[in-house]
């Protein structure tokens, strides 16, 4: 990025005002302020302090109010009302298999790894290799505010904060005991249960306090069979009966579930058994503390724990496994019968060579995951003097999880022979009733480490009391960060090697990088009591990053924020923004599955890899003749047996950091003469550049044989053919610096309090929060047109195939009526309609969810609160296009009508 001259200046001035005032600190000190102090308070998307919510950035936040009157039991309950957010990996399991049970956030669906998660101003733990933070390991019951930043913020927090920044805000200063308890009770399934408790006080006569926490909560499963609307999605393996093809006739027969014989291939339907949502089980520990060591020297620091375990679908898939292979069937085999035994060719040695298709008969699959997060942060803060203070902590996490698939099992022994080949005469293959256990075991999936260790410097302050501009003094912030990341992923051996039933997609990886950054912020006050200019300030911020796995990149930040009157204030921002390759990006090893697990018309396909892949142009007859001539394309109508070609993905050791560019204009209204309404209006508007993507077989052979079938397409060399059948051996998926995303839209927030007319002494308030996207264009590479993906759904348009729904419209709205102890909210959750994004006739009408939330405060001990989302038992859409495993989009409520109750009591 080119560096801005005007925001280096400015970043410049911070760092002179610092070194003046060390200069001066003696005079400075001498010096007594004639003003009293404001009481000062950090905001979201900046380091400096300030008396008043003056910021440049458009920050929206959700209260702890809000937040009780939800009854979130985990944080993915806060995250899935927000209109700025896409559905991302959550308890559905419906996403990539690296998310292992996690719930993580998406802003714009722009992606989840260009998403920045913090606690109280710095970085929360991530799990995975691509950044991303699990959500489950933040404990719900004790944020006190959430904050979403919108757009780019790298010059104030490092990379990553591309399409934003959540804050969530903890209540570490709390008084007293609290114990809370909640149930959600969905009908039939995916029950809620969770207890916490919180605790804080003062230590040692004031000096320092101490705030604890304590939680347990669980979420049991819901099965597809316990919705209707899963009736009509069909999930078929093979049956437990098999289907036989003797290899030297041709001839075929089959057995059903049952055990009749068959002449035709035998399924079954297994969809009634998967899941919907994700059973986790997780306990949440942990402290945050502060102590005056001196006058004005503070100590501080929080450690924090959880753990949870969740079972669910993970990269191989839920489907019971089967197997398909040829086996040699002997002659005197004593399960035979006469009503097939005419249809096997036996051999002079007395064998026929079988190929056998099986459903094994041993359950569901399944992944068990155990995530360990732990977080320390320890730090130290102080005043220099009345106008400089200073920061240091140091801030250590670690992520363990281990996930093991049970079901499964290990298709080969030690000397590489088949083991279901060798049983194959001595029980009765041909029987669905036969015990086949034996070839079960636990595969371990993945052992994972994910460590993370910052080391941060801030001083701050302002020019008070060295020198003035007329309208005031300068603030500002300078700082230093050390970032480290670190991962480590042992795969399982009988994944990693293949011999397990299915392909993994598992690989193992020992991977680092580190950053050294630099950082400024000024806040200059411009103009200040002038005719329509109550105060007219100025900021810019600036950071340059050091990456020892890429390139270096400065970013920067220039804001303005206009206040009018008491009524209006105006704010804008441009802002650079980068996001660092994460270590699956630039570390990644090249990992390989079966094409077949890609292609709808497969029997191993599986829904959620969808719109990846939809069969070879060459063959079907789409393709250009020439383009499939010149690259040695098989002829049209020829077989193609996607199983024997493989898909593979990984990272790249040449990626470069993502750029972005993002501008921001809002408007603040809170009127005098409506007292009680306030009004926020914000216009974004965000580009990334170099972003990272890769080319999905479906867009390559689309250019290649379609669009643009010329010698040198280059995306022609994404997919390779096998020179002597000329089908397609191998699809490369792997990152690379490709493409350009760019969103702008709105977001609207509005509330109005007032006094009702009813009588009874009530008050009423109306809320909205709403995001309207008014541009969202995905260009995958410089070689294809920009798509236009406002208001569609579909992997084509997604920013890293966890999120797949990009409505162009989301709100939500609410009417709260408060009547002495009592409050009542009724809300209304809107999405708007989306259509296929390579569909234009396959569509989703908007959705419309409706919950209704009451709290009552019994005592000053005992708060209720009562609630029922879903109030109309709405069920998700199904688009013709499947979407997710059941055809529908995890953004959707799969859950239908919930009732909650949470108790509240501190004594």
């Amino acid at each position: 990025m080119k560096k801005n001259k005007i925001t280096r200046l400015l970043a410049c001035t911070a760092t002179t005002a610092l070194v003046s005032q060390f200069g001066l600190l003696a005079t400075a000190q001498a010096q007594e302020s004639a003003e009293t102090s404001a009481e000062v308070i950090q905001v979201t998307g900046s380091r400096i302090a300030r008396s008043e919510l003056t910021a440049t950035s458009p920050v929206a936040s959700i209260e702890k109010t809000q937040l009780q009157l939800d009854r979130a039991v985990t944080v993915e309950d806060i995250t899935v009302k927000l209109p700025q957010a896409a559905g991302g990996a959550n308890s559905t399991g419906a996403t990539v298999g690296d998310s292992l049970g996690s719930s993580t956030l998406d802003l714009r669906g722009l992606g989840q790894n260009r998403t920045l998660v913090l606690i109280n101003g710095t970085r929360a733990t991530p799990f995975s290799f691509r950044n991303s933070v699990d959500l489950n390991s933040i404990p719900a019951g004790l944020i006190k505010r959430v904050d979403v930043l919108t757009g780019g913020a790298a010059a104030i927090y490092g990379a990553d904060a591309v399409a934003g920044v959540v804050n969530f805000i903890m209540d570490d200063q709390y008084e007293g005991l609290e114990l809370s308890s909640s149930y959600e009770m969905p009908s039939g399934g995916g029950e809620q249960f969770n207890m916490d408790a919180i605790f804080g006080g003062d230590i040692n006569d004031g000096r320092g306090h101490v705030t604890g926490y304590l939680g347990y909560s669980e979420r049991e499963e819901l099965l597809a069979g316990e919705r209707d609307f899963t009736s009509a999605t069909k999930t078929l393996v093979a049956s437990q009966g098999g289907n036989f093809t003797d290899i030297a006739s041709g001839n075929f027969f089959a057995f059903d579930d049952a055990g009749n014989f068959s002449a035709t291939r035998q399924t079954t339907d297994v969809t009634a058994e998967r899941f919907l949502i994700q059973p986790l089980k997780r306990l949440s520990a942990g402290v945050f503390f502060n102590y005056d060591l001196a006058d004005s020297v503070e100590a501080y620091g929080r450690a924090m724990f959880t753990q949870v375990r969740v079972t669910g679908a993970g990269s191989t898939g839920q489907t019971p496994v089967a197997v398909n292979e040829q086996v040699r069937i002997s002659a005197d085999n004593a399960f035979i019968t006469d009503q097939f035994r005419d249809l096997l060719t036996f051999d002079a040695n007395g064998e026929a060579l079988v190929n056998v298709e099986r459903n094994l008969g041993l359950g569901m699959q399944h992944t068990k995951t155990t995530r360990n997060t732990l977080q320390f942060q320890v730090g130290l803060r102080g005043d220099i003097t009345d106008n400089i203070a200073w920061d240091l902590y140091g801030q250590y996490g670690r992520t363990d999880g281990k996930a093991t698939v049970y079901n499964n099992g290990v298709r080969f022994d030690a000397g590489g022979n088949s083991r279901f080949a060798a049983i194959a005469n001595s029980v009765d293959i041909f029987n669905p009733n036969t015990d086949l256990s034996s070839l079960s075991s636990p595969v371990v999936h993945s052992d994972r480490q994910r460590e993370q260790s910052i080391v941060a410097l801030t001083f701050s302050g302002d020019t008070l009391g060295l020198f003035e501009l007329p309208a005031g003094p300068l603030s500002y912030a300078v700082g230093y960060e050390y970032r480290k990341e670190h991962g480590i992923q042992t795969a399982g051996s009988a994944l990693r090697s293949g011999t397990a039933y299915g392909l993994g997609g598992i690989f193992d990886m020992d991977a680092e990088f580190d950053s050294k950054e630099f950082y400024a912020e000024v806040l200059v006050p411009v103009l200040v009591d002038l005719p329509f200019v109550q105060e007219l300030n100025l900021e810019g911020a600036y950071r340059t990053s050091d990456y020892s796995n890429t390139d270096s990149a400065n970013t920067n930040k220039l804001g303005l924020s206009w206040t009018i009157n008491d009524d209006v204030r105006l704010r804008a921002t441009r802002q650079t923004a980068i996001r660092a390759p994460n270590l699956g990006e630039f570390a990644g090893p090249e990992t390989a599955l079966s094409l077949a697990l890609f292609d709808p018309n497969s029997s191993q396909f599986v829904p959620r890899l969808g719109g990846r892949f939809d069969g070879d142009p060459c063959l079907d007859g789409r393709g250009n003749a020439e383009q499939c001539a010149r690259f040695g394309a098989a002829a049209p109508g020829t077989a193609f047996d996607t199983s024997q070609a493989i898909y593979t993905f990984g990272g790249n050791p040449n990626i470069r950091p993502e750029e972005a560019e993002t501008y921001t204009v809002g408007l603040v209204y809170t009127p005098d003469y409506i007292d009680g309404f306030d009004l926020t209006l914000d216009y974004y508007d965000i580009e990334i550049s170099d972003a990272v993507s890769q080319i999905q077989p479906i867009a390559a052979l689309t250019n290649c044989y379609i669009d643009n079938p010329v010698a040198d397409n280059p995306l022609c060399g994404a997919v390779l053919r096998d020179p002597n059948t000329g089908l397609i051996s191998q699809t490369l998926v792997n990152d690379l610096n490709l493409a350009t995303l760019k969103q702008a839209g709105i977001d609207i927030g509005a509330r109005y309090r007032f006094d009702s007319v009813l009588g009874f002494g009530e008050t009423l308030q109306i809320s909205y929060q709403g995001n309207v996207v008014t541009e969202q264009k995905r260009q995958d590479n410089a070689t294809v047109a920009a798509r236009d993906c406002k208001g569609t759904f579909g992997t084509a348009c997604t920013g890293d195939f966890a999120s797949i729904l990009q409505a162009d419209y989301r709100h939500r709205a609410a009417i709260d009526l408060f009547i002495d102890e009592v409050n009542v909210q009724l809300s209304w959750r809107r999405i708007g309609d989306v259509v296929n994004a390579l569909d234009a006739t396959d569509t989703i009408s908007a959705q419309n969810y409706i919950d209704l939330a009451a709290s009552w405060e019994v005592s000053d001990e005992l708060q209720l609160t009562f609630g029922v989302d879903n109030l109309f038992d709405k069920e998700p859409p199904m688009p013709k296009g499947a979407a997710n495993l059941f055809g529908t989009v995890s953004d959707y409520d799969v859950i239908g009508r919930s009732f909650g109750l949470s108790v509240r009591y501190r004594p």
